[in-house]
């Protein structure tokens, strides 16, 4: 199935939800909506499954417009952060709910659900309630029920989000095989560009409302379109410090000031903003050429087994993202380094004019 939008606008009262978003989605592929709390990420999916009209634009299946069409008539399942399960019924007739709604043979009904348990690991807990599993199977339990439909479209929104982390890494290996397994449309949305990097697929970078960029995953990651991209799809957020290339030297910062390097050669004299990513800044100088940053330190963060080094450059707040578990003293100087390849640079309105050759 192939699905376009066209113009899609979204307002609530005073609000606006979407934004002119003008999206085409191809039969047999996955795409990542990603975007920061109040994106409209879950705007748009509503949009697309026929839940909500939208206050401009169209919405077209196959050529056909189908703006406002009920979801009911439809080919479309949505799986949302909250597990929604009957919990009168067994995880066996939760998962056959929507086939036996529409009178398919019992024989076929139960293929499915065997298929579609079987490959999320539910298998052997069909005769249970819902009440009876943990939060993931029954997460699990929610999205057998929307790939045992067999739709054209699967719509996933942060379906693993209140899940703990071994839980979230174990069912988001799985339903990339799904994903890549299924004919139809997926989208599975995120607040996350560790997990839209792990899917891969496409990804679509929102930001309230606007539809950013859109492109492979990796491709996007690597050459974020302008700085607004480059703050969704990081984390630990991307650094930025205002600098300036003139008289033949880049000067980044209140206090780093080095002759044009060759990844920075066409460059015109003027104002710049300059990006670089915490894992692309090192407490030891890594490689041939590094140039050094200090600092002051202003907050250490131990994350499993990274930690993630806080530090006062002039006016700028930099993150370091270090390997390892390493204590620091807040307030105690601090020597930064980094190989000026590594840096991105954009434009004075914010557009990307070079990106790291080697990231």
């Amino acid at each position: 199935m192939g699905l376009k939008l066209d113009g899609i606008g979204k307002t609530v009262g005073r609000e606006i939800h979407l934004k002119d978003v003008n999206l085409e989605f191809e039969s047999g592929s996955r795409y990542v909506v990603l975007g920061r709390t109040l994106a409209g990420k879950t705007s748009l999916l509503r949009i697309m499954a026929g839940l909500d009209r939208p206050t401009t634009g169209t919405v077209e299946a196959n050529g056909v417009d189908v703006t406002g069409v009920s979801v009911r008539k439809r080919s479309v399942a949505m799986v949302y952060q909250q597990f929604i399960n009957y919990p009168s019924q067994t995880i066996y007739e939760n998962i056959a709910s929507p086939l036996t709604i529409h009178g398919l043979p019992k024989e076929e009904i139960r293929t499915r659900v065997m298929q579609a348990a079987s490959m999320l690991h539910i298998d052997k807990m069909l005769d249970r309630l819902p009440a009876e599993l943990s939060g993931g199977q029954q997460q699990r339990t929610a999205i057998a029920r929307a790939l045992v439909k067999d739709v054209d479209l699967l719509l996933l929104d942060e379906p693993l989000v209140n899940l703990d982390y071994k839980l979230r890494e174990e069912l988001r290996d799985e339903l990339r095989k799904i994903f890549r397994a299924r004919d139809s449309v997926v989208v599975y949305t995120t607040t996350e560009p560790t997990e839209a990097l792990m899917l891969g697929g496409n990804v679509i970078v929102m930001h309230e409302g606007e539809v950013l960029q859109v492109g492979p995953t990796a491709d996007v990651f690597l050459h974020p379109a302008n700085t607004r991209v480059a703050e969704v799809f990081s984390d630990p957020p991307i650094n930025f410090i205002n600098g300036s290339v003139n008289d033949g030297k880049v000067n980044i910062g209140h206090a780093l000031s080095l002759p044009v390097p060759d990844s920075m050669s066409g460059l015109t004299p003027g104002e710049y903003t300059f990006g670089i990513r915490a894992s692309q800044l090192n407490l030891q100088c890594k490689g041939d050429e590094c140039t050094r940053i200090q600092g002051r330190i202003g907050l250490a963060e131990i994350n499993g087994s990274e930690t993630f080094v806080h530090f006062n450059y002039g006016d700028d707040s930099l993150v370091v993202q270090e390997n390892g578990v390493h204590a620091f003293e807040v307030g105690n100087q601090v020597s930064v380094y980094v190989r000026p390849e590594a840096f991105y640079v954009f434009n004075a309105t914010g557009d990307l004019v070079i990106a790291p050759a080697n990231q």
